[in-house]
């Protein structure tokens, strides 16, 4: 009797073990839904490497949970109903990491989807981790459960952006340039309002939204950007929409300022060329010479891809999807959900939280400018022999905004 109850004992306690570490070895399928063909396909492309070669990095003992990630991609063409179809493909496919970030009005259905999925679907959730798309209203008025976002939303950035633009005296006129969807529209609302708070002497000069990645000639936007005569651009443009429009702007003679959101990924920087030497400015959560790590990481990038590595958010849903499924000691997306809320990462630039609250991840955020690249600043996108100089750092607390999300929590 003594050996039957020892016998449960021991069976009793390897089960537990086996359950605390159920995860280790196994492989966790991630997808992930963005454009890769079209004018903004290269952008799409470039950051599916990106997942694929850190998956690499941080699987089996680059994770605390020991767990094996392995990325796939399908390409939503940028259209919000492609993408609804995309991620039914990819539940099918036993998916139940979803991720996205090219398109606010793309996460926005994503997001939508997603929540009704997992109601009607308990015990086969689904988690939506957003990687770029940066629309205020997805942690705030829209904000789901199952969503979590990685970038610094647009009124973060531009909390910073206004931050540094109140101490350059000379910017007195300013234009504002975006793309026609809920992103672009953001970025217009906050420019006026930060800077009406921060400088009311700034007089906004022009405000034009041109359609989403499919314009290709500028040049009638540079000519009334010139007529206006505004000193200084803001535009949350990417993609070959930024790409044409500094294009645009040099062949034009434009000399103003640019304060842009994505001047270092894909495209940019060829079309930047020398011409925006300290000129181009970029708000972002990281940048081309951060050090340590990350730069270890990006020139093994370039060196195997002959690409750039700029999505940092890749590096940290990796860091913390690990940490969450160790702490939950499963890959249940639902206990992986519960895990995700609050949790703080030490990622390449220091310690990072995901807010409890509305899902936010809180971040230092990075005022860089175009030029030369050198010996302190070394690291050259697209071989451009320029780069992305870092000027000033903002904090966690800076770069917070407040947040009027409701969460319903399953």
């Amino acid at each position: 009797m003594k050996f039957a109850m020892k016998s449960l004992a021991v069976v009793t306690c390897l089960l537990c073990a086996s359950s605390a570490m159920a995860q280790k070895g196994e492989t966790v399928k991630m997808v992930r839904i963005d454009p890769l063909t079209g004018l903004l396909g290269p952008v799409g492309i470039s950051q599916l490497k990106g997942y694929q070669f850190f998956a690499e990095k941080f699987s089996g003992a680059g994770n605390p949970a020991g767990v094996k990630f392995e990325v796939t991609g399908i390409d939503n063409k940028l259209s919000p109903t492609e993408s609804l179809n995309a991620l039914k493909a990819a539940i099918d496919q036993g998916a139940r990491y979803i991720i996205q970030g090219n398109g606010s009005s793309v996460a926005l259905a994503l997001t939508d989807a997603v929540s009704k999925y997992n109601e009607r679907n308990p015990g086969k959730e689904v988690i939506y981790l957003n990687d770029s798309a940066v629309d205020p209203d997805l942690t705030n008025s829209k904000c789901s459960y199952w969503h979590f976002r990685f970038d610094a939303d647009t009124s973060m950035k531009m909390e910073a952006m206004s931050s540094f633009m109140e101490t350059q005296k000379d910017i007195k006129k300013v234009y504002i340039l975006g793309q026609n969807y809920s992103h672009g529209v953001q970025v217009a609302k906050y420019t006026k309002e930060t800077l009406a708070r921060k400088r009311p002497d700034i007089q906004i000069v022009g405000e034009d939204l041109h359609p989403l990645a499919q314009v290709r000639d500028f040049a009638p936007y540079i000519a009334k950007i010139k007529a206006s005569g505004a000193d200084t651009v803001v535009s949350g443009n990417w993609g070959s929409d930024l790409s044409l429009l500094v294009k645009a702007a040099n062949e034009g003679g434009y000399t103003g300022k640019f304060f842009t959101y994505y001047a270092g990924v894909t495209g940019t920087p060829t079309a930047l060329g020398t011409n925006g030497a300290g000129r181009v400015y970029q708000i972002a959560y990281n940048h081309y010479n951060m050090g340590g790590r990350m730069d270890k990481w990006m020139y093994e990038f370039k060196a195997k891809y002959n690409d750039d590595f700029y999505t940092g958010a890749t590096i940290r849903i990796f860091q913390t999807l690990g940490a969450a499924m160790a702490k939950a000691k499963s890959t249940d997306p639902l206990k992986v959900a519960a895990a995700l809320e609050g949790l703080k990462v030490d990622s390449f630039n220091g310690e990072v939280e995901m807010r409890k609250t509305d899902h936010q991840l809180q971040q230092p955020l990075y005022i860089t400018v175009w030029q030369k690249a050198d010996k302190k600043y070394p690291y050259s996108p697209e071989n451009t022999g320029m780069t992305l100089a870092p000027l000033k750092e903002y904090p966690n607390y800076v770069s917070s905004t407040p947040t009027s999300c409701q969460m319903k929590r399953p």
